[in-house]
This record gives structure tokens, C-alpha cells and sequence, in this order.
């Protein structure tokens, strides 16, 4: 049986039937197959449009890599969230099709193209976008398809947000409401010394203390000694011949110069809709001609370009170092002069006509402009060398030695001391986490012993051992008795602001002894005539709540009051609200408050149409929720 099975497997149709499925492979990924024949389960139908498991689950590890690995969110909601997000992608591309609304396939590889993830150096790289790609968890042609979704979800968002408006009468009221202005005037006590003649007796110090005593309780506290290898110091030592950084310039300024970077414009015809590619190299051809016949090269692209991101630019494609664009594009462009259309160009996108926009030789930088990057980089590998056998080595004698004189002694390393610090940390080098951890390990704290090295992000390998360590403690009284001091007398201060307080608006209120009380006090009204929302010369806080206010009664000012983030109580008397005026605004500013607004409204309207779709739709969901949507 199996020489049978070999023998048949020679002839042309299994040699086909082989060939096709290697092809298949290759384009599509072994899932093209696999899919065949695995079925996997339903999370939802959106208009009989099924969404699987394995749709939720991408999604929902996608939501969860968005947010970080830090969200303390309960996975019920993320899935929730995500399965959400499915239908109305289903919802919005559904709606989509059926408006007739397309992406072509040169714009999704424009996309690609254009992405800065899968460039370096401004250039694209296939290698690198399968390797993004892959990383995302997408085959390429995956990666297309959820791209094409994309673009064409875009599209409709663009064209609902886009169609958003707001009349003359609404922009005058809405202008009345925002730039309307407020005629105020406040009185403001602050915190002082009013109460300095009243003495704190030390019985009030001592009652405080035993009532609070977590409030003067001192953390547990360490003093390390270490040592510390820098990369920066073994940089410095390392010295580098000036043949050789004459001899790197050399290599890199012939590598450079003579290269040149061209900037070009396009107009795409694409082969669709049945067309050859003669017929659509004759249309290419007669724009041509408008061109040589003086037409603009601007407005012809608007006209015909199926590249409608470059046309709206003019047909501006950007610049290439001769690897950007398709080879026959590149080839085109390497025989034109400044200025210059080519004949029509065949690529795998369609038919062009380029057109060379700047071109310029690039020139290398001086000696003297680069010796300092190239001696940086001619340093780093050897830095590095050196770097990772003197830790291998910190790292053994760490964990040999009983204390860090050895290290010190080796490598030529001063042994330092830090300051007093807990498990917050302290400063410098001790701010930093990695070091506070392995201060307050067992290994340091309890066992005496080196912590390990510790690579640090500065460049920089530290040992450290314990050199002092400090129980938690509640500090004696005598340290704290001038704080306690400061803390009752502000509070007695806070009590008499806020009783001087009551006084002012029982007299604002009343009608009488108001100038009395103010002038008792030396306290003076501070006037806000025509004072906006917002205002630079008055507190915030105090702005809002002027603005919350309502419009006083005719000749009769309304009083209120609030006390302030930092205690100070206010007193305000409100005179008039004064109407905005359209005319105050100039032009620009009128059309950035119009452009402003007409943004509002079309998040509005996407989001009212978004939930439209969704109370119109058939949607049932078979896990997370039982009934339909």
C-alpha cells in the first residue's frame, strides 16, 4: 500500500493537488486549513452574524494588554467589555456594507505602509511588520483583513461625526452661558493670629499626644553601607585611539555619502471593476497629457487618484531613500528631473504617474560634529564586556565575602553609606524600589549577610549590607511638643475664622453691623466687576462658586459663603450676572468655539446612532448573558 501511495503521489494532479496546498499554506497560514475543520463555539449572533470564542477571547486579551498588566479589574467586566466591543464592531460594519461603503485594497496597503511601527528609519520593513504583526497575534493576512474592518468602520464614524452642524440661535444662547461675566465682591479671613493671646497650657500638649500617638510613630529604619559599580566611571577609564575613530568616520561617511533622498508625488489608477491593465495605462496616459498640457498636477489628483489620502495632499507621497516605494516607482523616479511626470508606471497597487518633487544629495557631517557619538559607540561594546565580568565576579565575591571590604578592594570601589531610610525609601540611589526590597530582605536584615548585585536602570551594580537598623518607635514627647503646639493653635485659628465667619453673614443677611464687624477685623471687600469663568485673578475654587450662584433679585445683592481648600472662610456679596455677546468674539475664535462644538455633537451622534443600531438589532449573546441584548 504504501509503494502505491508513492508511486501515485509522482503523478501531475497529486503533484497539483500538493502544490495548491503549499500555496495555501504560504498565503494564508496553516489556521486556512485548520479552520476547515474545527468549528469553534459561538459567543454571540449580531443580525445572524456569528462571533466565536475565539473572536471573545482575542478581544478580550487584547482589552486586557490595552489596559496593563497592573488593572485590578474583575475579568466578568473586561469580558463584558470586550464582548460589547465585538457587537458593535459587527453593528458598525454591517451598516457600513449595506450603505455601500468599500476600502479598497490600495488603501489598506497604503495603511501598512504608512504605519511607523513597521518602519525603521522612516522606511517600511516587511520583516519587521510580520514580526509586529505576529506579536499582536495576527497573520498578515488577518492583519489585513481586521485593517480593512477598521478603515471601513472609520469611514462611517468620519462620515456620522462629520455631518454634525449647530445653528446661529444655538451658538448665540450656548455664547451666553460661556462667556457670560459675574459682578462680585468678596471679603476673605484668613488663618492669622487672632488667637495668640490665648496660651496653649502643657496639659493640652500631653492630652493631644496620648490621643494621636500613631501621628508621631517613626517607621522602622535601616543605614546600609555599599558599594557600587558604574558603567559611566568604566567609560571614562576606557581610551580609544583616534586612528581608529578616524578610520570608523571614513567607513560610515563612505557609506552615506552619495545616497540621495527623493520626495514625489503620485496619481494611482487602480485595475478594478473588470478593467485590463491597457485600458487603465490608456486613461493614465490621456491625464497625462492634461498635464504636459499645463493642467495642475494638485487637481488632477483630486480628481482621479485612488489614493485619496496623497490627493488631498496634493499627491504627495513622501520621501525615499530608493527602498520606499514599489521598485517600479523607484525605477521611474531615478530617471526624472526636478519637476518631472513620468509615463504611465505599472506596480502591484495599479498604475501611477510620478512625479519628482525635491531631490537632494545628502552630505556627511564633519569629523569634529560626530567624533564624540562615534567614540560613545566604539566604547559601548567593550563597556559592556568589562561590565558583565565585573559583575559575574561582584556577584561571587558577594556571596563569599562576609562583609564588602573585598569588593571594595578589587575592583577599586568606594564603600559608602547611606542615609537613615525605611521601607518608603529615602533618596538618590535609595529611591529606588529594587534596593529598598533588598535592604529590608531577610537575607540583609536578619541574616547580615551581602545582598546579590543588583543591576540598577542608571547603569550602575550595587551591593549593599546593613550597617544600622532602627525599631519603630513613637517619638518622645519633648521632639514633638512644638508641632503639637503649631497643630492645636491652628486649629484654634481654624475655629475662630469659621465663628468670626457666621458673624459676617449673620450681618450681610441681617442688613446691619456688616462695615462694623469688617472694620473691627480689618477685613476689605475686594471687587470682581465683569469677572468671566475664567478668570486668572481669582481663586478657582471661589470662581466656581460664584458661578454656581443664582442671579440675584433686581437691586437686592445675594450673599453666600464658603471656606476654602486652605481654611480661609469668604464671604461673597453677588451684584449682577451679566449675558455673553456673540460679537466679543473674533473670527478665529468663533469658528474654534463652532469646531469645538460641532466635535461634541458628532461624538453625540456617533453614539446615539452606535446605540440605534443596537435597539434595532437581533443580538443574543450565549455566555455572560443568557437574554438577548
Amino acid at each position: 500500500m504504501l509503494q502505491n501511495i508513492r508511486d501515485n503521489s509522482q503523478g501531475i494532479i497529486a503533484k497539483v493537488i500538493i502544490g495548491l496546498i503549499i500555496a495555501v499554506f504560504a498565503l494564508f497560514g496553516v489556521e486556512s486549513i485548520i479552520g476547515g475543520f474545527i468549528s469553534a463555539p459561538n459567543v454571540a449572533e449580531v443580525n445572524g452574524e456569528e462571533i466565536t470564542e475565539a473572536q471573545f477571547q482575542f478581544s478580550t486579551q487584547s482589552l486586557i494588554n490595552s489596559l496593563g498588566v497592573d488593572a485590578d479589574i474583575e475579568q466578568s467586566l473586561l469580558e463584558q467589555a470586550a464582548l460589547n466591543q465585538l457587537i458593535e464592531e459587527s453593528l458598525l460594519r454591517q451598516s457600513a456594507e449595506k450603505a455601500g461603503m468599500l476600502v479598497s485594497s490600495a488603501r489598506i496597503d497604503r495603511s501598512i505602509l504608512e504605519n511607523p511601527g513597521f518602519q525603521i528609519n522612516g522606511v517600511f520593513d516587511s520583516d519587521l511588520a510580520i514580526r509586529t504583526m505576529a506579536t499582536a497575534g495576527y497573520t498578515a493576512p488577518l492583519y489585513r483583513e481586521a485593517l480593512g474592518e477598521s478603515l471601513l468602520m472609520g469611514q462611517l464614524s468620519n462620515a456620522i461625526n462629520s455631518s454634525a452642524f449647530i445653528t446661529d440661535h444655538e451658538l448665540e444662547s450656548i455664547a451666553e452661558l460661556t462667556l457670560q461675566t459675574r459682578d462680585f465682591r468678596y471679603v476673605s479671613v484668613t488663618l492669622g493670629t487672632r488667637t495668640l493671646d490665648t496660651p496653649i497650657s502643657d496639659e493640652e500638649i500631653v492630652a493631644y499626644y496620648e490621643a494621636n500617638p500613631d501621628q508621631f510613630r517613626e517607621n522602622e529604619k535601616v543605614t546600609v553601607e555599599y558599594v557600587s559599580l558604574d558603567r559611566e566611571v568604566i567609560a571614562a577609564e576606557i581610551e580609544v585611539d583616534e586612528a581608529d575613530l578616524l578610520a570608523q568616520y571614513e567607513a560610515e561617511r563612505e557609506e552615506f555619502e552619495g545616497s540621495s533622498e527623493k520626495r514625489a508625488s503620485h496619481i494611482l489608477f487602480e485595475i478594478e471593476n473588470g478593467q485590463t491593465e491597457a485600458e487603465v495605462v490608456m486613461t493614465a496616459g490621456m491625464v497625462k497629457q492634461r498635464l504636459d498640457n499645463g493642467e495642475d498636477f494638485g487637481q488632477l489628483a483630486l480628481e482621479f487618484s485612488s489614493d485619496t489620502i496623497s490627493a488631498e495632499q496634493g499627491g504627495d507621497i513622501g520621501y525615499t531613500d530608493g527602498s520606499a516605494f514599489p521598485e517600479s516607482v523607484e525605477v521611474a523616479l531615478g530617471g526624472l528631473s526636478l519637476d518631472e511626470i513620468s509615463d504611465p508606471v505599472v506596480s502591484e497597487f495599479g498604475v501611477h504617474l510620478v512625479k519628482l518633487t525635491e531631490d537632494s544629495e545628502r552630505v556627511f557631517e564633519g569629523f569634529e560634529d560626530v567624533s564624540e557619538r562615534i567614540e560613545r559607540e566604539l566604547k559601548s561594546a567593550e563597556v559592556d564586556l568589562i561590565y558583565a565580568e565585573h559583575v559575574e565576579d561582584m556577584s561571587n565575591l558577594a556571596f563569599e565575602s562576609g562583609d564588602l571590604q573585598s569588593i571594595s578592594e578589587a575592583f577599586g570601589l568606594e564603600i559608602q553609606q547611606s542615609e537613615a531610610f525605611d521601607r518608603l525609601g529615602g533618596t538618590g540611589l535609595f529611591a529606588n524600589t529594587e534596593l529598598i526590597t533588598a535592604a529590608f530582605s531577610d537575607e540583609v536584615l536578619l541574616e547580615g549577610n551581602n545582598s546579590d548585585v543588583l543591576e540598577l536602570p542608571s547603569g550602575e551594580a550595587v551591593v549593599l549590607r546593613m550597617l544600622q537598623f532602627d525599631e519603630a518607635r513613637v517619638l518622645p514627647l519633648e521632639d514633638v511638643e512644638a508641632e503639637i503646639a503649631v497643630l492645636l493653635r491652628t486649629d484654634m485659628e481654624r475655629r475662630a475664622v469659621q465663628e468670626l465667619g457666621v458673624q459676617l453673614v449673620s450681618a450681610a443677611e441681617a442688613g446691619t453691623g456688616l462695615d462694623e464687624l469688617l472694620q473691627q477685623n480689618e477685613l476689605v471687600w475686594v471687587d470682581a466687576a465683569e469677572t468671566g469663568r475664567n478668570a486668572f485673578d481669582v481663586n478657582a475654587q471661589l470662581l466656581a462658586h460664584v458661578f454656581a450662584l443664582a442671579a440675584p433679585e433686581a437691586d437686592s445683592p445675594a450673599y453666600s459663603s464658603l471656606t476654602l481648600n486652605n481654611d480661609t472662610f469668604v464671604l461673597v456679596e453677588l451684584n449682577e450676572v451679566n449675558a455673553g455677546q456673540l460679537e466679543t468674539y473674533d473670527e478665529a475664535a468663533k469658528a474654534g468655539m463652532v469646531q469645538s462644538l460641532r466635535s461634541d455633537l458628532g461624538l453625540s451622534d456617533f453614539a446615539s446612532y452606535v446605540l440605534t443600531l443596537r435597539e434595532s438589532a437581533d443580538i443574543r449573546a450565549s455566555i455572560l448573558d443568557e437574554e438577548p441584548f
